[in-house]
């Protein structure tokens, strides 16, 4: 969860704001402690803290900043870039990680984050922008949905139905048409566990 500089002091900023006066500082509060005249810049730095999980904020009130608090339950798992959840695109490898919550991480051992890109799983309630928690594993069962590596390439998600020597990779949208590829072009690289959506 590695921060820039300005980001680790926009969060300093805010956080000593809330324990002088008990509530959270506007944007243009923000925007004058540092000299910055354009609003959209601090808004990015919101967003990449609350990405990075230090901080919420409700996009219909003012002064709706609020701290997350770390601690027991919580586990920082590593944030391979994007997924595509329409055509295969290429997993883009990032060193950041994210905080997931106990209850969003995989039960069964190690764990990634993806950041879907596509519209092709909505029907399974995935949007583009949602982050997906995956479990890792080589195996999956019969409509589990599934991050699937295509001829050693191109990463896509997708439900996951084995059809003898064939492997149907299905989206969850009914205007969509499935993959179906030979059994030998698609490795499973883990399965979807939980959603995690940030509204704005």
């Amino acid at each position: 969860m590695k921060l820039t500089r300005r980001q680790k002091e926009v969060l300093d900023f805010i956080t000593r704001f809330i324990e002088d006066n008990g509530y959270s500082p506007s944007m243009e509060e923000i925007a004058a402690h540092f000299g910055i005249a354009s609003l959209n810049a601090i808004f990015k730095h919101l967003d990449a803290l609350e990405t990075r999980g230090y901080l919420h904020r409700d996009a219909n009130r003012a002064r709706s900043i609020q701290l997350a608090s770390y601690g027991a339950g919580v586990e920082a798992i590593p944030l391979y870039g994007y997924v595509a959840a329409g055509r295969p695109i290429e997993a883009i490898a990032s060193p950041e990680t994210m905080p997931i919550p106990e209850p969003f991480l995989p039960k069964g051992g190690k764990g990634y984050v993806l950041q879907v890109r596509g519209d092709s799983m909505i029907e399974e309630h995935i949007r583009d922008g949602d982050y997906v928690v995956i479990e890792s594993r080589e195996t999956a069962r019969p409509g589990e949905t599934v991050v699937a590596l295509v001829d050693n390439e191109n990463v896509t998600l997708k439900k996951f139905y084995p059809e003898g020597g064939r492997v149907r990779l299905q989206p969850a949208n009914e205007t969509l048409e499935p993959m179906i590829l030979d059994a030998g072009r698609v490795r499973i690289q883990g399965v979807v566990v939980s959603v995690l959506r940030r509204y704005h």
